[in-house]
């Protein structure tokens, strides 16, 4: 068959138009190809030699300071703010909160024992145990727990045992019951606090966690979950910088999402907590649910 001038002229206008489509669409198409086929499975391992490559791969830091922005949605009512972190490892979090582009309107100051909360609406003021953080998000943590989950770090103070490793939808997951606090770790007439069950998602990549989930065997099924993802490089190591946190109560869901920028580690800051004098001091009641 023969083509004459008119219709080479067409195809040839036709292919100069629209060749930058056909590209695309093979480069889809090859990319999606290459995925398929670099995507072998996982190579099967011990609990031990994931959990040693967990603690490697951990993000070790004496200090760490952050901003964060942060949605809070319970009942499926948000709401938005912002404002800083910082933390003394094994000793202090400090954190300020604010309106979206507004003034601080409250401060935490929690230790391993105590909590100072600091609400500048109201001109009022709390300080006493670590009960008041449990009646937030009726749940039960310490102070090693809520550290391990704002830096996506494992808990230091619990047994490590006790896991069992396999694999979960291409990443490796190590799962363990009744995890017991180290005794060393408890304080005088402290009730041993026990996680009934755990499971924790690593990237086979690099053994970061990007996945806790903590819940018990209780009626009301308590639930405590957090996600990691968008690692940054802080010093030469990963840190997530965007958390999503996911708690289910007796029929009651609370969500947390935060995203941490400017993060720095190891430049020691101050926790400034100043009260006051007008400022009331309320009861851990006022706060229960």
């Amino acid at each position: 068959m023969q083509i004459d001038k008119g219709e080479r002229s067409q195809l040839v206008l036709f292919f100069r138009s629209y060749a930058w489509i056909l590209i695309i669409v093979f480069f889809l198409v090859s990319c999606s190809t290459t995925r398929k086929i670099e995507k072998a499975p996982l190579k099967e391992e011990g609990a031990e030699y994931l959990w040693q490559q967990l603690k490697n791969h951990e993000f070790n830091y004496n200090w760490l300071t952050a901003k964060y922005s942060a949605d809070y949605i319970i009942d499926r009512k948000k709401t938005s703010f912002n404002g800083q972190i910082r933390i003394r490892r094994d000793s202090l979090i400090w954190i300020s909160i604010s309106p979206v582009l507004g003034i601080e309107m409250m401060r935490l100051m929690i230790s391993n024992d105590s909590v100072k909360y600091l609400n500048r609406l109201e001109s009022v003021y709390y300080s006493g145990s670590f009960q008041f953080i449990d009646s937030l998000i009726n749940n039960t943590l310490d102070f090693d727990m809520l550290q391990a989950f704002v830096t996506g770090n494992d808990f230091s103070f619990y047994e490590d045992s006790k896991f069992r490793a396999s694999i979960d939808n291409q990443e490796y997951k190590l799962t363990t019951i009744q995890r017991h606090k180290l005794r060393k770790y408890l304080k005088e007439n402290q009730n041993e606090i026990i996680i009934p069950f755990q499971d924790i998602w690593l990237d086979p990549s690099h053994f970061k966690i990007t996945r806790v989930l903590v819940r018990e065997s209780v009626e009301g099924n308590r639930k405590f979950e957090a996600s990691y993802s968008e690692d940054v490089d802080i010093d030469g190591q990963l840190f997530p910088s965007s958390l999503s946190f996911n708690i289910e109560v007796d029929g009651r869901r609370i969500r947390l999402k935060i995203r941490y920028s400017k993060i720095t580690i190891d430049q020691p800051v101050g926790f400034p907590f100043n009260i006051p004098e007008k400022y009331t001091r309320i009861l851990y009641q006022h706060y229960t649910r």
